[in-house]
């Protein structure tokens, strides 16, 4: 059957309904460049406007994972269980998670990206570790597997390639936030990776591109259908992002919150949130005996921490960098700390160094923000709530301009209850 770009971009911008035959052809055509960067575009925003239904975004997802190679863990000897997060400030989770559910007997392939604009990305923080490698072959992969149980990398070509190209398009091409794209972008690299079963922590607040609960969940919904109809047994919780996770944003400044975690400490909600995805991931790999809080306080975690660190090429015991120079930001008055906004302090440390504007700038390991205090606090005048770090101090009044609005201070008394860390959760 005869297919062009034009009539598939016609269907879905007339508001119709693409057929199986539509989008299979035009996400081979695509990757195969016989369809234009312009016309995926018109596509794109097409599906932004007017969205696909359950049975075309399992279409497209499927199309997706047959444009590369999958992943096979089938010869291990433990099941199989990964998480993907929808990104956030401050959000270091999977560096303790992945060690602390391989220490409670699943198997954890990891495959973990950059970060792009106010939300950090996984590898940037790990490669702070002094010869750490993201970048490992298909049986490089395996053999961290089989010896360590957990390992966390960058994913390669062959898996999924219609989406890499589809990624990079959508972030210059305002499409990013559609539904039917997000969900099947995530998806099909998960499903071709080969897990057996997957955890979503979906974002919701100002941190993460979810802003409101209702876009949230059905964003989770969907996933959680395309898992699901792809047999993988899928599972999202829903997860607050109005105010960053612990109290670092950046990259070597995470990995330092994340080892205090994996040591029997860190900040409560970073604790909190670990063990709530590690209960999820183990749950849905069918392992029903072990504690990932016993993990933790035993040091087990830990143990696999420095095995995996050490696989990868890394020195789980090397001095991680600091940045050059610091600046204090100080309370302007007394009172109950009720608002640290995610985007806001997300923002700024990208503005610091800690992330990138495009996917080919570098990141300074050392920059980013540490946060004294979290909203529910009492906090008086002068005292410390946020140190920011730079080896660029010139950008320190960029990096403040962001934080204004972002941070609000009440009177003493006023009452005050965070947000609680998982919303909701969808199964």
């Amino acid at each position: 059957m005869l297919m062009d770009a034009i009539s598939v971009i016609r269907t879905k911008r007339d508001r119709g309904r693409l057929s199986d035959e539509q989008i299979d052809w035009v996400i081979d055509a695509y990757t195969r460049g016989v369809v234009a960067d312009e016309q995926m575009s018109a596509l794109a925003m097409a599906i932004l406007l007017n969205g696909m239904d359950r049975a075309e975004i399992a279409r497209w997802t499927a199309a997706m994972i047959k444009s590369g190679e999958r992943m096979d863990f089938s010869s291990l000897p433990v099941p199989t269980a990964d998480k993907h997060s929808t990104g956030g400030v401050g959000d270091k989770i999977t560096l303790p998670l992945a060690p602390l559910v391989a220490a409670c007997g699943a198997a954890v392939p990891q495959l973990s990206g950059r970060g792009l604009g106010h939300t950090g990305g996984t590898l940037d923080k790990l490669e702070s570790i002094p010869g750490w490698r993201a970048l490992l072959s298909n049986d490089e992969m395996m053999d961290v597997l089989r010896n360590v149980g957990s390992v966390i990398c960058a994913a390669g070509d062959g898996l999924a390639p219609a989406d890499k190209k589809l990624y990079a398009l959508r972030d210059v091409t305002g499409t990013v936030e559609a539904i039917p794209l997000i969900a099947s972008s995530i998806m099909s690299k998960k499903i071709a990776e080969g897990t057996g079963s997957l955890v979503l922590d979906v974002k919701v607040g100002s941190g993460a591109f979810m802003k409101n609960i209702d876009d949230a969940r059905e964003l989770a919904s969907t996933m959680v259908g395309l898992g699901t109809d792809h047999g993988v047994k899928t599972v999202a919780l829903l997860t607050d992002m109005s105010t960053p996770l612990g109290l670092t944003a950046g990259n070597a400044l995470e990995v330092r919150e994340s080892v205090e975690v994996l040591a029997g400490g860190g900040p409560a909600d970073v604790v909190e949130l670990t063990i709530a995805l590690a209960r999820e991931m183990l749950d849905a790999a069918g392992i029903k005996d072990a504690d990932p809080a016993k993990a933790l306080a035993d040091g087990s975690a830990m143990d696999v921490w420095r095995r995996m660190i050490q696989a990868q090429g890394g020195d789980p015991d090397a001095t991680l960098p600091v940045a050059r120079e610091q600046h204090v930001v100080t309370a302007a008055d007394s009172g109950v700390l009720t608002k640290l906004d995610a985007y806001a302090v997300g923002v700024s440390a990208w503005r610091l160094g800690a992330g990138r504007a495009r996917k080919e700038d570098p990141v300074q390991a050392g920059a980013g923000i540490e946060m004294h205090a979290k909203p529910g606090d009492t906090v008086t005048a002068g005292q410390p709530l946020m140190t920011l770090h730079t080896d660029t101090p010139e950008k320190f009044d960029y990096a403040l301009a962001a934080l204004e609005g972002g941070v609000e201070i009440a009177p003493a008394g006023t009452d005050f209850t965070p947000n609680p860390i998982v919303l909701d959760r969808i199964a």
